[in-house]
C-alpha cells in the first residue's frame, strides 16, 4: 500500500512539493485548497478544494483516508488552518510538519513600521502617509474602512467584499511582480507608504524594493506564532523530514 502524504497548500513552496513527492510511486500525495482563491494554481497529484469543517472532521478525514504525514505549506498568515491541523493530526496521532519560508528581513535603506495585527497598523497610518499601497489580501480590507481621509490603491487576486475604505482604487493581479513595474505603479498613483504583510518569499518581494528605493515608509504586518510542531523553511528540508519518517 502506499503511503500517504496530504499536503495543506496554496503557496508556491506546497506546488513545489506535490511536484516532487508527485513523481515517487510509492506516494499517494494528496493537497488540500482552502477555496479562497476563486481561479488557484493547481499543483500536481490529487487536489481537494474546500474546508474540513473543523478539527475533528479533518482528523476523522484523515483516518479515512489512511494519510500517514500531513506538511501544512499554507500562507504564513492562516492561522485557523494551521491550528486545526495541529489538532486534527494530534487526535488522529499522525505527523505534521509546518512549512513556511522565512520572512524578510530589512535592508540599509527601508524604513519598515512593524506591527502586530491589521487594526494596528491601520491605526498606523495617519502618522506616515495619505495615499497608500495596500498589499495586505482582501480577507483584511475591513480593518482600513473607517480611514476616511486616506486614499487607497488595493492589489488583490480576487475582488473584496465590503466594507471597504471610502476612497481607493481596486487592481486585480497576482503575482510575481517586478521592480519595473512596481516602482511605475507607484509613482503613477504617487502612493507615499506601502502596507504589507511579512509573508516572505520571492514573488512581491519587488514592492519592499521599490519602497526603499523612493523613500517611502513601509507597514509591516508581524507573523503569527509558529505551533509547537516540527517545522522546515524550505522544501528541501520538508523532503528530508518526510524522507527520514516514511518507510
Amino acid at each position: 500500500m502506499r503511503a500517504g502524504v496530504l499536503i495543506l497548500g496554496g503557496t508556491g513552496e506546497a506546488r513545489r512539493l506535490a511536484e516532487t513527492l508527485a513523481r515517487e510511486p510509492r506516494l499517494r500525495v494528496i493537497s488540500s485548497l482552502a477555496g479562497r482563491v476563486r481561479d488557484p494554481k493547481l499543483p500536481r497529484g490529487e487536489v481537494r478544494v474546500g474546508g474540513f469543517g473543523g478539527p475533528d472532521a479533518m482528523a476523522r478525514w484523515l483516518r479515512e483516508q489512511n494519510i500517514d504525514a500531513v506538511v501544512d505549506a499554507t500562507h504564513p498568515f492562516a492561522e485557523r488552518i494551521t491550528a486545526s491541523a495541529v489538532q486534527a493530526t494530534a487526535s488522529a496521532g499522525i505527523p505534521l510538519l509546518v512549512l513556511r519560508r522565512p520572512g524578510w528581513r530589512e535592508e540599509p535603506g527601508d524604513d519598515w513600521h512593524w506591527t502586530r495585527s491589521l487594526p494596528e497598523a491601520a491605526a498606523l497610518l495617519p502618522a506616515l502617509g495619505r495615499r497608500a499601497f495596500l498589499t495586505t489580501g482582501r480577507q483584511g480590507l475591513p480593518a482600513f474602512a473607517g480611514l476616511d481621509d486616506l486614499w487607497f490603491l488595493i492589489r488583490t487576486v480576487d475582488p473584496p467584499e465590503p466594507p471597504l475604505p471610502s476612497r481607493f482604487r481596486l487592481l486585480l493581479d497576482r503575482g510575481p511582480y517586478k521592480l519595473d513595474g512596481e516602482l511605475s505603479l507607484m509613482r503613477e498613483h504617487r502612493v507615499d507608504l506601502l502596507v504589507t504583510k511579512d509573508s516572505g518569499g520571492t514573488m512581491t518581494m519587488p514592492k519592499l524594493a521599490a519602497a526603499r528605493e523612493l523613500g517611502l515608509p513601509v507597514v509591516v504586518v508581524r507573523r503569527p506564532a509558529l505551533p509547537d510542531v516540527p517545522t522546515a523553511g524550505t522544501v528541501e528540508q520538508a523532503l528530508a523530514w518526510l524522507n527520514g519518517l516514511l518507510p
